[in-house]
């Protein structure tokens, strides 16, 4: 269980990813045209004359400045999108799209239970009691004020993508993208009655959606100021925790990397009431990175909130300073004869750190080879968070601690609101302290770094992945044993193995694929996965199978994923005569020289009632869309090869089988109506693809009894796949015939 919940954990820090990634470039857009189109700091540095108000400079900073405020102000509805996403398993867009859906359904829910129960909070309650009697005094009547019916705390009641609502922040976003996705993992392939079969699939998760979260809004109105109240207690007691609070949050931080649930720790703290609430110009606002945004982009502001920075400031010192120092350091301790090559690793990590504060590499390396050193590292980490509490260092960020940013949000405020120096002055001594504590060590035990490796063994620095294979080394080949998909398997090999797939859609009842090659295609694999018919133009490919489409689409996406597709054999192109076998040069032969007037009689392959293919109760072959043949209803259980041939298909789920006579004819035996679910249960083969076998061979055993039970029918079309136009079947012996029994002939019209 525990497993479990961390995995799942691990997911969602991962599925945050997405929207946070975006915060650097709306930070920029944000830093950028609020810094430079701030009036105080243009005086400072005499710029009001080249970039003031007025000017097309100004004008261009304005504009980049209100692209990256709105990204900040509709961060719930970006995490609702991408939280769906990074936890779908597959069909992501479909996943999106619910995401939307959910979101705004969820608030209109609460904004109209809010205006149905008369919830307001004092400021609500106030506005809409002004305006109220400014109507009324317009119009000369007695205005009758307001009484709420709930009165809620400030701040509780604000507007989101245009509807009033609940201030549910991120927090909302991340309800919707989490409940959404595991709806859609739920029931993206889910198959509905015929009748309702259009609806199946993808198309059923965002209905399904829009009347879960009708309910999901409506609970959330209940209980979500209660939830908003704790979150306010605890965002209270850790604000009055002080500094030591701030050097344990420093720590976890920093100790949950190694996990991936550093982002699910933070972000609370970055964009909730858990990082406090400040009213900035008239307007509440929560989470600590917003707060530090509000008051970038603020006119009024004469000192960025350190109780906001806080939760930011204090990674400038270790990754500008602190992690390059490490690097030095583990760069002194390699032995002589690797130092050059040792060195390009980590200057160009060491720069990555400084300037962008992307630390991976560097700290999953120390990570790999000494986890005691990640401790320390995570240590020093948290007193840097307590250092830059401590002397009031205002400086915000994006999401990481580089030199971007802190020219960005530190020095280009100026020191007067932001105290950067200090950064600089902590960071110097950090530098000193991460060399020679990490120099003292990595001699002191020996430490495998990088440059100090036995001298078969690669110098290189590690990440996460590194990290991961080394506890989870096997997942991979045990997950790939668990995925089975035998239809998936027989339509990527229809449309010519995996690496001839270029494009999958799917529209109402067709899959539509772009291929490389279409001459790789083959239309006999692909309509015995249950196409009703193929259409091919050119490279591109539809393949009819009916209103469950989006189903199977949605199963061949997730198998083309797994590794097992990869095994998968593609047909070989006729352009590329070397890749064709030496067996299928002397078919193509036999086929060549075959007279079409000629009579080939063919054995019955099983006791049974013997019929015209037209009789067979699926419409694909009683429309003779797979090609012309004959049906046997069976009463034996043994299938024998109607005539001299070679085995050239044997599909894994052993209710198929196609064969080519010597003379050149291609016959389809197919065992069963949507056989291919059983998933081979009830087949038992005697022969593999590529044997060649006589007339009267045992091919396959059935258990008829169990094919019944879990099959729509256990008729046996034995379908003729590439009859001329002058050629037909004739039914030699009508009625019930024994296996091995001449029963049907092709003949010359």
């Amino acid at each position: 269980m525990k497993d479990k919940i961390f995995g799942v954990l691990q997911r969602v820090g991962r599925s945050f990813m997405l929207p946070i990634a975006l915060l650097p470039v709306a930070g920029l857009f944000l830093g950028i045209g609020g810094s430079f189109t701030n009036v105080t700091m243009l005086t400072s540095y005499n710029l009001l004359g080249i970039m003031g108000p007025g000017t097309v400079i100004y004008a261009i900073l304005t504009v980049m400045m209100a692209a990256g405020e709105i990204v900040f102000a509709n961060l719930p509805i970006i995490f609702a999108m991408g939280v769906a996403i990074g936890m779908a398993r597959q069909e992501k867009a479909v996943a999106a799209l619910a995401g939307v859906i959910g979101y705004f359904i969820m608030h209109t829910v609460i904004g109209a239970l809010i205006s149905i129960t008369g919830t307001y909070t004092q400021e609500t309650l106030l506005s809409a009691n002004e305006t109220g009697l400014m109507e009324a005094t317009k119009k000369g009547i007695e205005y009758i004020p307001i009484i709420a019916n709930q009165l809620l705390p400030s701040g509780s009641i604000t507007s989101t993508v245009g509807i009033t609502s609940l201030q549910m922040g991120v927090f909302g976003g991340i309800i919707v993208g989490l409940g959404v996705a595991a709806l859609h993992n739920r029931f993206y392939k889910i198959e509905l009655p015929p009748v309702l079969s259009f609806f199946g699939g993808t198309r059923f998760v965002p209905i399904i959606t829009a009347v879960v979260f009708l309910f999901v809004g409506g609970l959330m109105f209940f209980i979500w100021p209660f939830i908003q109240n704790g979150i306010y207690a605890l965002g209270g007691l850790v604000m009055a925790s002080g500094y030591f609070g701030t050097f344990i949050y420093g720590v976890i931080e920093r100790a949950l990397i190694p996990f991936g649930l550093h982002h699910v720790f933070y972000l609370p703290f970055w964009q909730t009431g858990l990082g406090g609430t400040m009213t900035v110009d008239g307007v509440v606002i929560e989470g600590a990175q917003n707060i530090f945004f509000a008051q970038l982009a603020s006119p009024n502001v004469t000192h960025f909130s350190v109780e906001a920075t806080r939760f930011m400031a204090g990674k400038f010192p270790f990754m500008i300073f602190g992690l390059p120092g490490a690097a030095l350091a583990m760069y002194k301790c390699a032995k002589t004869n690797r130092q050059k090559e040792v060195g390009g690793l980590l200057i160009s990590a060491a720069l990555t750190a400084m300037i962008t504060g992307i630390t991976e590499p560097l700290e999953f390396t120390f990570l790999f080879v000494a986890p005691f050193l990640y401790v320390i590292h995570s240590f020093l980490a948290g007193l840097s968070f307590m250092l830059m509490h401590i002397l009031n260092v205002g400086v915000g960020m994006t999401f990481s601690g580089g030199l971007i940013d802190l020219t960005l949000f530190g020095i280009l405020q100026g020191n007067a609101k932001t105290n950067w120096v200090y950064v600089v002055v902590v960071g110097v001594a950090y530098f000193f302290v991460y060399y020679f504590l990490f120099k003292f060590l990595i001699k002191k035990f020996n430490l495998k770094t990088p440059g100090r490796e036995d001298d078969d063994e690669e110098t290189k620095l590690y990440t996460r992945t590194d990290v991961e294979a080394k506890k989870n080394k096997g997942l991979n080949e045990k997950s790939a044993q668990e995925t089975s998909d035998p239809v998936s398997a027989q339509i990527i090999s229809g449309l010519g193995g995996k690496n001839n797939i270029i494009d999958l859609d799917s529209c109402a009842t067709r899959l539509r694929v772009t291929v490389a090659d279409g001459k790789k295609i083959d239309e006999k694999i692909l309509k015995v996965s249950g196409a009703i018919g193929v259409i091919k133009k050119g490279n591109g490919i539809q393949i009819i199978y009916g209103p469950t489409v989006t189903v199977i689409k949605s199963k061949l996406s997730e198998y083309l994923d797994s590794s097992e597709s990869d095994l998968v054999t593609n047909i070989p192109s006729l352009d590329n005569p070397e890749e064709i076998s030496k067996d299928e040069s002397e078919n193509d032969k036999k086929s060549e020289i075959k007279t079409p007037e000629s009579l080939e009689i063919f054995t019955s392959p099983i006791d049974g009632e013997i019929a015209s293919i037209t009789e067979t109760p699926d419409d694909a072959f009683s429309q003779k869309m797979v090609g012309d043949g004959i049906v046997i209803f069976p009463t034996g259980n043994k299938i024998y090869a109607p005539c001299d041939a070679n085995i050239e298909v044997l599909f894994p789920t052993k209710h198929a089988l196609g064969l080519t006579s010597l003379n050149g004819t291609e016959i389809l035996i197919h065992i069963g109506i949507d056989t291919v679910k059983l998933e081979g249960k009830g087949f038992t083969e005697f022969i593999k693809q590529g044997d060649k076998v006589k007339k009267g061979d045992l091919l396959m055993q059935l258990d008829l009894d169990f094919i019944s039970k879990n099959a729509p029918s256990t008729a046996i079309p034995v379908v003729f796949t590439n009859l001329s136009d002058n050629q037909k079947v004739t039914i030699l012996k009508s009625g019930t015939v024994k296996a091995n029994e001449e029963a049907f002939a092709i003949k010359s019209r």
